[in-house]
């Protein structure tokens, strides 16, 4: 297995990752596989990925024609286009200064087959070098029941921002410099 990281360029890779997310969405996994595996929040629909693909191309893993894992880059330019996430961007404006210039990571995820194979870090060290040039940070949140994503943000080099409570749910805000 070779895995290559690269940008989306194809609507069929936008369509595979609307596939391997939909496998992945807290309300398509059972509580064992949530608390084993992690899980997903956020379901996109194709215009947005797509749009937010055309002002700052996602991060993707491959394995030859297969997307096995994902990073979307979410500019913040796009805080107001989906509701769950709209709290995020509000706090990140409470807590982060006006002049850090950041990526929001929409949402990373990596299929079951793929996972433990050091491919969540490829795709963070690749969305890292992609968005360096222009941004200070990537910034995202976990929900804080989402302990395997925590902590594999954690290990990467995220750092907690804060913790708040929005959607019935507790949220960790944490930044990547």
């Amino acid at each position: 297995m070779s895995i290559k990281y690269c940008t989306v360029t194809s609507k069929e890779e936008l369509e595979q990752i609307l596939t391997l997310q939909q496998a992945n969405l807290w309300t398509n996994v059972n509580l064992e596989e949530k608390e084993k595996d992690g899980f997903v929040t956020v379901e996109h629909n194709f215009d947005i990925l797509q749009q937010m693909n055309k002002v700052y191309p996602h991060i993707i893993a491959k394995d030859g024609a297969n997307v096995v894992g994902y990073a979307l880059c979410m500019h913040p330019m796009f805080a107001d286009k989906i509701d769950i996430l709209k709290p995020m961007f509000t706090e990140i404006d409470a807590v982060v200064p006006k002049d850090e210039k950041y990526m929001a990571m929409g949402q990373i995820c990596v299929g079951k087959n793929y996972r433990n194979q050091g491919i969540f870090r490829g795709l963070y060290n690749t969305m890292k070098q992609h968005v360096q040039p222009d941004f200070d940070s990537i910034i995202t949140e976990v929900d804080a029941k989402n302990t395997r994503s925590l902590l594999a943000h954690y290990a990467v080099g995220f750092k907690e921002l804060k913790t708040y409570f929005s959607d019935g749910r507790d949220w960790i805000l944490i930044s990547l410099k």
